[in-house]
């Protein structure tokens, strides 16, 4: 059973209830990310991410990773552009110790200079990998093309000058600040009680500020054209559009707009490129969605030499889906987010998350029965009516590798738009 409550200092509770299992998943969702960050502050949502775990006036380092692992338990946390999130799984008997922890590294954390010095080393090497990984990094690229001059269009992780410059001071500055009760949801999901979990959430979460500011800046999409040449076998490239936000209406239309294009094997995108013409390894759709603002991808990886027409045979494909989808391939598309949505709720963890996002972005969680009809409810009219959303916006395409080869925006535009 999901209930939610909030507390006198604005901070929300929600509980999922499984009294059949043996252990508690619980943690605290904050909105607050990348898109909250000034650029000579950029990376530093994430870089308070990783300094939460370095020492607290109660703790030291070790001491947190012990009480955790001494009990058999698990500790981790993310950063994303509207969101981060601290969390732990625990046996059903240690879950106030759970809660004990998160609270105090979200309250009583030291921002200790000497820690810090080694964790900017550690949040630099992780920078360094994500550019030595040109899957990883043409994700970056695609925001600051895609959205210049925006936070939202910056990288999660920052960049080297800017996480080397900030401050023990900047980082409790900016968690003061930022970290309100109003902008956090405690979420727990199984064996626990939703009374057990507020009463002790009143105790432990009192140090918290009310409330926020609201300063994040709108998203503004541009769209346009970037190509780092590299010498590496691969060439990864990204086509992607401005599409819906997570409350617009064809929101799920979206997502299962991707599913039946580039979700799996038996999609379009992979039957007709890789199967068809064996022109890529790996391809595959992805729609992403913020508060304001939303984007569809295709992410592919193929030969210098197959580039130039893997993005033609691309733009067609897009074109071609306006003749509108089958039957089968809505329903294999809204089957297989309800599969997903389902074995997630066999996951204590899964739900913990799940719950805690529908918090902070709708202010109540969904019923499963909810979210199935919203699946359900896509039909190919609404199908079509994001995709011709998709394909008036400019694109935007990114190209990592050796892309001498690749055509440029201008001419996947013109193939975009045939007879216009």
């Amino acid at each position: 059973m999901i209930q939610v409550s909030r507390l006198p200092n604005g901070l929300r509770v929600v509980t999922d209830t499984m009294k059949e299992v043996e252990t508690v998943s619980l943690g605290v969702w904050c909105g607050v990310g990348s898109r909250l960050e000034t650029p000579d502050i950029s990376g530093i949502s994430h870089l308070l991410e990783h300094m939460a775990f370095k020492g607290t006036t109660r703790r030291t380092p070790l001491q947190i990773a012990e009480e955790v692992e001494n009990v058999g338990g698990y500790m981790n946390a993310y950063t994303s552009e509207e969101k981060t999130a601290y969390y732990v799984k625990m046996l059903k008997q240690d879950a106030l110790l759970g809660l004990d922890i998160v609270a105090d590294i979200l309250q009583n954390s030291t921002m200790d200079a000497q820690e810090l010095a080694k964790e900017k080393s550690v949040v630099l090497q992780e920078i360094g990998r994500a550019y030595d990984s040109p899957d990883d990094i043409i994700f970056d690229y695609f925001g600051t093309v895609a959205y210049p001059d925006q936070a939202v269009g910056r990288p999660v992780l920052g960049s080297k000058e800017t996480v080397s410059a900030i401050s023990s001071e900047q980082l409790r500055e900016y968690m003061h600040r930022e970290y309100t009760a109003d902008r956090l949801v405690l979420s727990a999901a199984g064996n626990v009680s939703h009374e057990f979990m507020v009463e002790k959430a009143e105790k432990m979460f009192s140090k918290l500020r009310t409330e926020g500011g609201d300063n994040i800046q709108k998203a503004v999409y541009h769209g346009g054209e970037f190509m780092e040449v590299r010498p590496i076998e691969q060439v990864n490239l990204l086509l992607g559009m401005d599409g819906v936000s997570l409350h617009h209406p064809l929101y799920m239309s979206q997502k299962i707009l991707a599913t039946i294009l580039g979700g799996g094997m038996s999609s379009r995108l992979f039957q007709e490129i890789r199967e068809k013409r064996g022109m890529v390894y790996s391809i595959f759709a992805y729609a992403r969605a913020f508060q304001d603002a939303g984007n569809f991808m295709v992410y592919a990886g193929t030969g210098e030499e197959e580039a130039h027409e893997l993005l033609y045979v691309l733009a067609d494909e897009l074109v071609k889906a306006q003749d509108g989808f089958s039957k089968e391939e809505i329903e294999r598309a809204q089957n297989q987010l309800k599969a997903q949505l389902l074995m997630k709720l066999e996951s204590t963890s899964a739900r913990c998350e799940r719950n805690a996002k529908q918090v902070l972005d709708k202010n109540k969680v969904s019923s499963v029965e909810e979210s199935v009809a919203e699946i359900n409810a896509v039909t190919n009219d609404s199908l079509q009516e994001v995709l011709g959303i998709l394909l008036k916006s400019e694109p935007t395409l990114i190209g990592v590798g050796p892309v001498e080869k690749m055509p440029h925006v201008e001419q996947i535009r013109e193939r975009l738009s045939p007879g216009v």
